[in-house]
């Protein structure tokens, strides 16, 4: 095998036989190799196809700040998922997912605990999913020795969630579609900036705007868990990004009679300052 292109010391991408993308992880596999040379195959330790093209360059962004470790963690849990759900799963889920177990990680060993308020929903709505995260945290507990809470279960659930939108009839995905499309204009014009649709920041938005879509559409209401003191801290530090969060509440009231639950605005202005702040602060420098 040839390598294509070196994300770090031990993870590469090649190519099989049939031209198929492959990740390729072993520990110093790429020590001090270039493109172009061999991979010595006796340190391969694990290996998977990636049928989408755009997903090399995600994982290079993502491992430039994260661990491979995580990235294994994610690739065994997947394997675990797809055995036992009916649908395939998104290859992005790989970015995705350890993306959020890295985060999760950094999270619990700063002490931060952060509550799922659509747990309850998750349970009851996608009890498949949601016994495959709970298995989930079993594999991240043999890897890491840290035991991460039911909150990131729901998280890890709504990520294999997010894979099946696409696997909806035809009119919702029409629906979910046009509605985060809608958003991202919003918030494009507030901010008189175009995204840098290939940040990771920009997937996690919309990710988030794509579940809370699909729970509109399946009429899945969200109720407020979020105290009134968190909710007024968020208003005064994101104040920009939460006037944004006004105007999308504004359109969904406007075309489709749905308020925001103060949790989803909290949440909302989260987001939408990470996908601006970082964008912002570089075209100000530039």
């Amino acid at each position: 095998m040839e390598i294509k292109k070196v994300l770090n010391n031990n993870v590469v991408i090649t190519e099989n036989e049939n031209n198929q993308e492959l990740v390729v992880m072993g520990r110093g596999l790429a020590f001090q190799k270039k493109v172009g040379q061999s991979i010595d195959e006796s340190k391969v330790e694990k290996t998977f196809v990636l049928q989408n093209t755009g997903i090399s360059e995600k994982l290079d962004q993502l491992l430039k700040y994260t661990s491979e470790k995580y990235l294994d963690i994610s690739s065994e849990i997947l394997e675990y998922a797809q055995a036992n759900l009916p649908y395939k799963l998104d290859e992005y889920l790989y970015v995705a997912l350890t993306d959020h177990i890295s985060f999760a990680i950094a999270r619990h060993e700063q002490g931060i605990q952060l509550k799922n308020s659509l747990l309850y929903e998750i349970r009851k709505y996608y009890k498949r999913e949601y016994e495959i995260a709970i298995k989930s945290l079993d594999i991240i507990e043999n890897h890491t020795g840290i035991r991460l809470d039911e909150d990131d279960a729901g998280s890890i659930a709504l990520h294999l969630v997010n894979s099946q939108i696409s696997g909806e009839n035809m009119e919702i995905a029409v629906q979910v579609t046009d509605m985060v499309n809608n958003i991202l204009n919003i918030v494009k014009y507030h901010y008189q900036m175009e995204l840098d649709e290939d940040s990771i920041n920009y997937e996690r938005f919309i990710t988030h705007l794509r579940y809370f879509s699909v729970r509109f559409v399946r009429k899945e209401k969200m109720e407020d868990t979020v105290d009134d003191f968190l909710y007024e801290q968020i208003q005064r530090k994101y104040e920009k990004a939460y006037a944004c969060t006004e105007k999308i509440n504004i359109y969904l009231e406007k075309n489709f009679n749905w308020s925001l639950a103060q949790d989803e605005k909290v949440y909302l202005t989260v987001h939408i300052h990470r996908v601006t702040y970082r964008q912002q602060n570089s075209t100000k420098s530039d």
